[in-house]
């Protein structure tokens, strides 16, 4: 592993080919905040696929990307004279230093929870008017949930075992049930099915599985099934009968790696 003087010497190097770009280059000069910001977004998705593949080499390339563009906002806030990159830096390490007062202070913790809950009352002590006011309103629906469910939990909103969330989750589904039934307006039946998927993200939690980690590798999975079926399907799609196509889809399920016993 490089010695700490290697790493600075790095990030050093990163920071005067951010000049040197932003200076000389045509396409780097011409870039702006908002220009980058759908480019960071796909990164991090990039970032995200490398680490579901436990692809290591993939990580360390998209965490070199992530940080191209973290030295690049800070190269255009530097440039319009509102913050540089010594200033993003000291102030994540102010914030860290004060939202761990059980490191850098004399406070006493007995647990992750407890780190979790102090960090969410620091917050609020800091001017954030709501414990949920650090959730993106841009994050993918399911990860909002997540995250909000796990913020409130720090105050005492939440349920008290396993077995109360999957009651709620069934009450949730019977609601839904009824409304199906009742042929009730689309938006209601909306309604209910977003509070059937709240309700088993809440459950997710609770026995301990990430919900978007969970979906995004069953797509995969049926990804891989159904392009088996794409491949080696002997006519058109089409033209084939639905138990012709599970005939190719119990074989792709069959290729697939057993688990660990």
């Amino acid at each position: 592993m490089n010695s700490y003087q290697q790493k600075l010497d790095a990030f050093g190097r990163l920071l005067t080919i951010m000049d040197e770009l932003r200076e000389q280059c045509p396409w780097d000069r011409k870039q702006t905040l908002e220009s980058l910001r759908n480019l960071t977004i796909e990164e991090t998705y990039e970032l995200a696929d490398a680490i579901l593949d436990n692809d290591l080499s993939g990580v360390k390339e998209e965490i070199g990307d992530l940080m191209l563009h973290m030295t690049f906002y800070a190269k255009i806030a530097s440039e319009q004279g509102a913050f540089d990159i010594a200033d993003a830096l000291h102030a994540i390490c102010d914030k860290l230093v004060a939202r761990h007062p059980h490191i850098y202070g004399d406070v006493k913790v007995k647990d992750e929870e407890e780190v979790k809950q102090n960090w969410e009352q620091l917050k609020l002590k800091e001017g954030k008017k709501s414990l949920l006011a650090g959730v993106p309103n841009s994050l993918p629906a399911m990860v909002k949930a997540y995250r909000m469910q796990e913020k409130t939990k720090q105050v005492g909103f939440e349920w008290e075992n396993a077995g109360q969330v999957w009651a709620k989750v069934e009450e949730e589904i019977g609601e839904l049930q009824d409304n199906i039934r009742n042929n009730a307006p689309q938006r209601d039946v909306e309604e209910e099915f977003g509070d059937v998927l709240f309700a088993l993200v809440n459950y997710a939690r609770f026995i301990g599985v990430d919900p978007e980690t969970a979906l995004e590798r069953v797509n995969r999975k049926f990804k891989s099934r159904f392009e088996y079926i794409e491949n080696q399907a002997p006519k058109p799609l089409k033209e084939m009968t639905l138990a012709e196509m599970d005939v190719l889809w119990e074989e792709a399920k069959k290729r697939e790696v057993a688990p660990a016993t």
